[in-house]
C-alpha cells in the first residue's frame, strides 16, 4: 500500500489554510494511505502556522522566502515510510477532489510523475490570468523544442514517487521549482503523465506571483532563466 505525504508551501494564508486542509482531509487517496500533511510556513506574518497546526497539519518553519525553498524544507521533514509526495498550493486554488485521479497512474505503476494540468482541466473564470497562460505556453514550447517532451502546464498540483524525486536532484529555491522538476524529469527519462484538474479563483488574499506585476515578472524571468541554464548545460 502506498503512503502519500502532502506538502503545502504557505505564506500569509490564514484566511484560506483551514478550508484548504479541510478539502484535503475530505478527499482520501484511493489505493493509498494518507501520511503526513506538511504545511511549510514560509515566513508568514499572520496566523497561518497556528491555524494549520489546529487542523492537525505538521507545520515546518522556513523563514527564508522562496517557493522552492519551502518545498525543500517540506521534503526534509518527510517520514521514512513515505512513497509518494503530493505538492499543492495552500490558497485553495487546487481542488483536492482531483486527488484520486492524480494518484491513480502512480498506484498502477503507469507513471513516475503526474502533473495536474490547469490548461487541460476546468478553470473558473479569471483563475488563470492572461500572463499566466502566455507564460505557460512559452515555457512548455521551449521545453518541447529543447527536450522533445510535451507539457501543457507548469501548475503546482502534482504527485511524484519519492524514489523518482530523489533522482531529480532538486535545487531551485524559488519560482523555478516546477519547471526544474519537469526539465529534470525529461532528462532522466521519467514516465510523466498529465491529467486535467480543476482550478479555482483565489477566495482570499492576493497571489504572491500573479497578483502583482513584480511577482509576475520575477516568476517569468526565473522560469525562462531556469530553462536557459539547463539548455546551456546540455
Amino acid at each position: 500500500m502506498e503512503r502519500v505525504a502532502f506538502i503545502l508551501p504557505a505564506l500569509n494564508e490564514e484566511a484560506a489554510i483551514e478550508s484548504t486542509l479541510a478539502g484535503l482531509l475530505a478527499a482520501p487517496p484511493r489505493d493509498a494511505v494518507r501520511g503526513q500533511i506538511i504545511v511549510v510556513d514560509n515566513g508568514s506574518t499572520d496566523a497561518t502556522a497556528g491555524r494549520a497546526r489546529a487542523c492537525g497539519a505538521t507545520v515546518i518553519a522556513e523563514p527564508r522566502r522562496g517557493y522552492g525553498r519551502a518545498c525543500l524544507a517540506g521534503l526534509a521533514a518527510l517520514d521514512q515510510g513515505t512513497t509518494i509526495v503530493v505538492f499543492l498550493d495552500a490558497d485553495g486554488s487546487d481542488d483536492p477532489a482531483d486527488l484520486p485521479q492524480l494518484l491513480q497512474p502512480l498506484a498502477r505503476d503507469e507513471a513516475d510523475l503526474v502533473l495536474g494540468s490547469r490548461v487541460l482541466g476546468e478553470r473558473e473564470r479569471g483563475a488563470l490570468t492572461p500572463q499566466q497562460r502566455f507564460g505557460n505556453w512559452l515555457a512548455t514550447t521551449l521545453i518541447r523544442i529543447l527536450y522533445g517532451v510535451r507539457y501543457t502546464d507548469l501548475g503546482p498540483f502534482r504527485a511524484i514517487r519519492r524514489s523518482a524525486l530523489a533522482r531529480l536532484n532538486m535545487r531551485d529555491t524559488d519560482f523555478g521549482w516546477t519547471v526544474e522538476m519537469q526539465i529534470n524529469a525529461a532528462r532522466q527519462g521519467l514516465r510523466v503523465r498529465e491529467i486535467p484538474v480543476r482550478y479555482r479563483r483565489r477566495r482570499h488574499g492576493k497571489s504572491k506571483i500573479s497578483g502583482t506585476l513584480r511577482g509576475t515578472l520575477a516568476a517569468g524571468c526565473k522560469i525562462l532563466w531556469t530553462i536557459a541554464r539547463y539548455a546551456r548545460a546540455r
